[in-house]
């Protein structure tokens, strides 16, 4: 019944496979779209995951950094795996416990792992148990509640109603001013909580080669309170019981004597999620990132004189650092330069919400081009908001007088190219695009309306405007202070793109806040191109990951 069972070492060795009979095809496509998508990507919370039409349960091993995974049908419902996965685990730890405490690639190599025989005993063991549970029967009338019930027993008197009903008010209410004080206690955190960004000044300076990174810098107090939570994390996560005093006990808090478990990590891993949250980190993904992280760290022996708190807390950092890095290569300059070569203009659709500053930053992007000597063409595809076309004219007179023509050959570096409102926005994508070849454009930026997630005409003509120009490269503006609304937006877009084989990414505005990147990126897997710093031409950033992680984490 199971279409494989793999055994690897986190290096990538594969210690011992087995595969089902009748079975032609080869796992390593299944299990090499796990550690891509799930093991790489950070997602490890959920243990199972889905391809094509396989199911695969997998389990850590995080003591002697090994993998295991089963695949079977999704058609079919197994009970037993779970359960199945943790005995093959455990036995292959205890029979090859010698083999596995050596370290090193070529000492896994040289070792044989026979475990076929122990295998095949586990699995007929679990598929007897399976069995001999089977399918619960239908009770009769007898063996029912219902039957030991009198009339009665179901006449409710007038006065227990209204006791209840008053009760049940009262409750309600309580709750309602529980909800209140906490969602105030979570408003004033979330501000005291704020990051500070290092900005330049308003002065457009320039900007060739590649962005400067987000920066972050660090006060004394917020040191201070950093060290302050510190301490109160440590206290939380000591055990309760005062057994071993003195310095005696204060040894055993430090030395790692004993492996991780989930008990020991649940109340750090629970402020660490209300933190998360409080940075602007929509709630499922927090709780997604904490799971992923006790996943990570279960089974793990500590180092010596480290605490609970600072090993979680590491690995969290970790966690965040390789979801927010880019997976595939993000060099805007070179695609440029690729496409010159090809004697064709590079396309860059921008899309967003209303409202999120698509026109600003399609501005600032324009003057980050021409520094770095391209000439641009603005697609006018905004034909619905009053004023959209004037805004990017303004845009273009400004650029060209920050790079005047008599300095180019007499050329303008930046065109706009527009046919007023009410048209369609493919067509006049189209006709840009057009135009730009035959003029020798290097770059052409096309501007889209706003459109809210839950707008299906306009989220179709969106769709439709992409599947007919298929541009480069797809920026969805998105706004730094969304939170939860992140994912509705992200979701929309995705929707509109997945089809057309486009990837997007992200420009983040002004008011920085982290939370709103670390969702948006686990949301899509997909990269954050810039960072918005300010509102001169000059205030774009790339981002630096492990600078917004370190925001992100400070108390």
């Amino acid at each position: 019944m199971l279409d494989f069972f793999t055994i690897f070492s986190k290096g990538g060795i594969v210690l011992w496979c087995f595969q089902g009979a009748g079975v032609t095809e080869s796992f390593t496509g299944p299990v090499n779209a796990l550690i891509r998508s799930v093991i790489l990507q950070e997602r490890s919370g959920n243990s199972s995951f889905s391809h094509g039409g396989l199911s695969l349960k997998y389990k850590l091993d995080n003591e002697f950094e090994l993998i295991f995974v089963v695949g079977f049908q999704k058609i079919l419902t197994l009970t037993y795996v779970d359960k199945f996965i943790n005995d093959v685990q455990l036995r292959f730890r205890d029979r090859y416990k010698n083999e596995l405490e050596q370290k090193g690639a070529l000492k896994l190599l040289n070792n044989s792992f026979e475990f076929e025989n122990d295998f095949k005993v586990l699995l007929s063991v679990a598929e007897e148990s399976s069995k001999a549970r089977g399918p619960a029967g239908m009770r009769t009338f007898e063996q029912s509640g219902k039957s030991q019930k009198t009339v009665k027993s179901m006449i409710e008197t007038k006065g227990g109603d209204k006791g209840k009903e008053q009760g049940g008010k009262k409750n309600k209410n309580a709750k309602k001013e529980g909800k209140c004080s906490l969602s105030v206690i979570k408003m004033t955190r979330c501000h005291i909580l704020s990051s500070s960004f290092v900005f330049q000044e308003m002065q457009p300076a320039s900007m060739k080669g590649d962005l400067l990174s987000v920066e972050y810098e660090s006060s004394d107090e917020e040191e201070m309170e950093e060290e302050d939570e510190e301490v109160v994390i440590r206290e939380t996560s000591k055990p309760s019981s005062k057994k071993g005093g003195g310095l005696f006990g204060m040894l055993k808090g430090l030395v790692g004597s004993k492996s991780l478990t989930r008990e020991d990590m649940e109340p750090v891993l629970e402020k660490m999620k209300d933190h998360l949250i409080a940075k602007n980190v929509a709630a499922d993904i927090a709780s997604q990132l904490c799971d992923s992280v006790a996943k990570k760290l279960e089974g793990k022996v500590m180092g010596t004189f480290t605490t609970v708190a600072s090993t979680v807390k590491q690995a969290l950092q970790d966690s965040l650092v390789q979801i927010l890095q880019p997976k595939r290569r993000v060099d805007i300059l070179r695609d440029v330069m690729e496409a010159q070569s090809q004697r064709r203009p590079f396309v860059i659709t921008f899309c967003g919400v209303n409202g999120v500053g698509k026109s600003t930053n399609l501005a600032k992007i324009s003057f980050w081009l021409i520094e770095n000597g391209f000439t641009v063409l603005i697609a006018a595809c905004d034909t619905f908001r009053a004023g959209a076309v004037e805004q990017l004219r303004t845009h273009q007179r400004r650029l060209n007088s920050l790079h005047p023509p008599e300095k180019h050959g007499g050329r303008p570096v930046v065109q706009l190219y527009e046919k007023g409102y009410g048209k369609d926005a493919a067509g006049i994508a189209m006709e840009a695009i057009a135009y730009a070849r035959n003029q020798a454009f290097d770059v052409v930026l096309v501007d889209t309306a706003g459109r809210m997630q839950d707008n299906a005409p306009l989220m179709t003509a969106l769709a439709k405007l992409i599947a007919v120009n298929m541009p480069d490269l797809v920026l969805f503006v998105g706004e730094a202070l969304v939170g939860n609304e992140a994912v509705d937006q992200l979701f929309a877009a995705a929707f509109c793109l997945v089809n057309n084989l486009h990837y997007f990414s992200f420009v983040i505005l002004p008011s920085i806040q982290v939370g709103a990147a670390i969702s948006m990126t686990y949301i899509t897997g997909q990269p954050i191109v810039f960072v918005g710093t300010g509102q001169t031409y000059n205030d774009l950033r790339s981002l630096n990951a492990r600078a917004v992680v370190s925001a992100l984490m400070k108390a």
